[in-house]
């Protein structure tokens, strides 16, 4: 009989296990105005639910249901999320929340998480502007620098309209409302920190062999060891550069000079004309005031002509120094004479041989 009783004791009915356990769950007491962390339970373009420890799981506010669908995309249940308490108990019986906060601010702290663990994000490609192809993440609206694509974007940006992509986060800040992001970075799998350590290993003032990637209207792309460089259109050549196109051509080797390194954003700063001698040094002893000298004008401004004296070195015959006679024309040649030099502007100004010696400014 004894027995029997203990065995009795030991199985609870099923009613009593349920008080049990009922008696063990405390909901959680929330307040209006309290922002609390929360568990999504279910997610639609028809609304949100979210377990927030209370005795009923809370609702998304009717008033922000249409903003959620921009969000839906990098939102899936199961993840945690900050939410506001706008009533603890609606008339339905279920507290009813906010998340105009993370609208706001919760996608800019998603987005240094990510970066700070190397981690991918989808986002929606729009146009593709001078920055490069611009992006859309929750509203953050982002850019691809051309140089961040792959093969065939690289060269045909434009055909990532619309598109939705893996990039990874290459700079993110709330204050300037910037947001730089890599699909290159993504697609090959690239590590920031080991691209770090290979932007560290780079020097400069050394020469390197780079590979030319793309081309832009203000310079040419290139990589050294998989860092990002930038040839700027005033760096290709001591001459005006008009055509890039006929210095370089893309997947072409070749060498550059390391003018200097950008460690906020691992990029560098490359030249092709500091490989050869400045035209400029010891320029005012190869073209002294007092003699003349051969060279052909290369173009027409409206205030004057240009005259090129050697490759890199060009001179200004200003308008005021002309008669209105002179039938000058581009490609001919023509003799003149040094009235000044600016070496701080690199400038030369020239004037034409007169019947009598010219009377240059001292």
């Amino acid at each position: 009989m004894k027995t029997r009783s203990r065995d009795q004791n030991q199985h609870s009915s099923p009613t009593s296990l349920m008080a049990s356990l009922l008696g063990q769950f405390k909901p959680k007491i929330i307040k209006r105005g309290e922002e609390v962390e929360a568990n999504i339970v279910t997610l639609s373009k028809k609304g949100a639910s979210f377990d927030i420890g209370a005795k009923a799981y809370a609702q998304l506010g009717d008033l922000e249901i249409s903003e959620l669908a921009n969000y839906l995309p990098y939102l899936k249940v199961g993840d945690k999320i900050k939410v506001k308490v706008i009533s603890e108990e609606s008339k339905n019986g279920y507290p009813v929340v906010s998340l105009r906060n993370f609208f706001e601010e919760g996608r800019w702290q998603i987005l240094q998480e990510k970066q700070e663990k190397e981690e991918e994000i989808e986002v929606i490609c729009g146009d593709y502007g001078k920055g490069g192809v611009f992006v859309d993440f929750m509203g953050v609206r982002g850019v691809i620098p051309k140089i961040q694509l792959t093969e065939p974007f690289i060269n045909n940006p434009e055909k990532l309209f619309g598109q939705k992509i893996k990039v990874k986060i290459l700079e993110v800040d709330r204050e300037k409302n910037r947001l730089v992001v890599s699909q290159k970075a993504a697609a090959l799998k690239i590590s920031q920190k080991k691209l770090k350590k290979q932007f560290d290993e780079i020097k400069a003032g050394h020469i390197y062999k780079t590979k030319v990637i793309g081309t832009s209207d203000f310079g040419i792309f290139c990589e050294i060891n998989g860092v990002e460089g930038l040839i700027h259109i005033s760096e290709i050549s001591w001459e005006k550069v008009d055509d890039i196109s006929a210095y370089v051509k893309v997947g072409e080797i070749i060498d550059v000079y390391v003018v200097e390194k950008n460690e906020k954003d691992l990029k560098l700063n490359l030249s092709l004309k500091r490989l050869t001698p400045d035209p400029w040094q010891d320029i005012e002893k190869k073209y002294p005031k007092d003699r003349e000298i051969e060279g052909e004008i290369v173009r027409k401004e409206r205030y004057g002509y240009f005259v090129r004296l050697a490759p890199g070195i060009e001179g200004l015959i200003h308008i005021s120094k002309l008669k209105g006679d002179e039938n000058l024309k581009i490609g001919q040649k023509i003799k003149v004479y040094v009235e000044r030099i600016s070496l701080k502007n690199r400038k030369i100004s020239l004037v034409l041989p007169q019947k009598e010696k010219p009377i240059l400014y001292r």
